[in-house]
């Protein structure tokens, strides 16, 4: 009776303690934790599980993951888990510090790929060999395109190879996954880190000539996103960078534009959020550049008294201080998708039918060091983590820089006659 009046622990709470125990002779002290899991329905007794570590940091992770499994309802112990069951918690307790995209990525990689083929394995039994088979296969038939046929009007599905860096991808999402499992004692090693993954190929830079440069000014000048395009080839700006530039980070005094957010759509809306690195930085901009945005500002006062009532921004010039550079006509923002469909317009007229927009960002990096600038000074204005990446990314695409090498070193030669 007195069991019966006893009031049960909570599922999925637990203890932590430090122990000590004697082994071959030495004492060895760990931490070890225990969680109520649920009840035997035929004697009422607690389910426990035991988690063991080195560190209190290490069994502290391993209770809570199983202690919000067992609250949502989805606890499987870890010799039960399979893939399936494991990445939809690793999705969800494991990715406070990703950034949106991130998640959204790997949430797709796991719904498209990693569930379908791995996701009713064993995450015990899951072994290497199983996992190569399973990068190889995608690069066979990892694709699934859909084409309209003409004749018949059905919609036919083809299967092709996936590319090489979406088979990294994959790899990378799993291995990651793989690790956190590691890491909480739920496997013993991660069997994706021996697999063997294909090399990716570079894409070449196709930045624009300077005739297609030239072409492609004049056009902007007729065009309705014409300044965003050429601030972005004269500045090196992203396109989310273009579209989330506020009026509080241009300062026409001193030529500058502070970059330090970008305009990302987001569960359906355009959110003003942190760059990539999470670091700002400042551009010392040409005095045409400048104009440009001057000019800008002065269309955006006349789309304000335009628009009337329909106007979606800012309401008072205070409020424009800290509002889009480049917005609709009633002042919502611009999206990326809209920005690239008229790009390719444009790009079919000066005869680049492949550019994207984000070519013109690569168009401004060549120019610049064609044009003498340092690597280092084209790093910071690019906002690319180290030099060294500039220079993988864009020190083969100029065969310019090479003839004005090879001209100033035979100038060279020539003095010492």
């Amino acid at each position: 009776m007195a069991n019966e009046n006893r009031p049960r622990r909570a599922k999925g709470t637990g203890t932590i303690r430090k122990r000590t125990v004697e082994r071959g002779g030495k004492p060895y002290t760990f931490w070890e934790a225990s969680v109520t899991v649920g009840y035997d329905p035929g004697t009422g007794q607690q389910i426990r599980k035991t988690y063991t570590g080195k560190t209190q940091k290490d069994v502290k992770e391993k209770m809570q993951a199983a202690a919000v499994a067992v609250q949502d309802g989805d606890f499987f112990e870890p010799a039960k888990m399979t893939i399936a069951q494991w990445l939809d918690l690793w999705l969800k307790e494991y990715s406070a510090d990703w950034k949106f995209k991130t998640k959204e990525k790997y949430e797709t990689v796991c719904r498209v790929h990693l569930k379908p083929a791995l996701g009713a394995t064993k995450l015990s039994k899951l072994t290497t060999p199983q996992i190569q088979s399973f990068y190889n296969e995608l690069g066979r038939t990892g694709k699934v395109t859909r084409k309209k046929d003409k004749e018949s009007g059905k919609i036919l599905e083809r299967r092709e190879p996936l590319t090489s860096k979406s088979i990294r991808l994959v790899h990378g999402v799993l291995s990651k996954a793989l690790n956190t499992a590691v890491r909480i004692g739920y496997i013993k090693s991660n069997p994706a880190e021996l697999c063997t993954t294909p090399k990716v190929e570079k894409k070449e830079i196709c930045p624009l000539t300077d005739a297609q440069i030239k072409d492609f000014a004049l056009l902007c000048a007729e065009e309705e996103y014409g300044r965003i395009y050429k601030l972005i080839l004269f500045t090196g700006l992203r396109e989310g960078e273009a579209l989330g530039l506020t009026w509080d980070c241009v300062d026409f005094a001193r030529n500058e534009l502070k970059i330090s957010k970008q305009l990302q759509r987001q569960n359906g809306k355009d959110l003003l959020v942190p760059l990539k690195n999470s670091k700002p930085r400042y551009l010392t901009v040409p005095a045409s550049v400048m104009q440009l945005l001057k000019d800008e500002r002065v269309h955006q006062l006349e789309q304000r008294l335009a628009a009337g009532e329909v106007w979606q921004g800012w309401e008072s010039q205070e409020e424009m201080k800290k509002a889009l550079v480049f917005v609709k006509d009633d002042g919502s923002s611009i999206t990326a998708a809209a920005l690239y469909q008229r790009y390719k317009h444009l790009a079919e007229k000066i005869g680049a039918p492949e550019s994207r927009v984000h070519d013109l960002r690569h168009t401004y990096a060549v120019l610049s060091l064609q044009n003498g600038d340092n690597v280092k000074t084209v790093q910071g204005n690019l906002g690319h983590a180290t030099a060294a990446f500039t220079l993988d990314v864009y020190g083969h695409v100029s065969e310019k820089m090479k003839a004005d090498s090879a001209a100033r070193m035979q100038a060279y030669i020539d003095a010492l006659a």
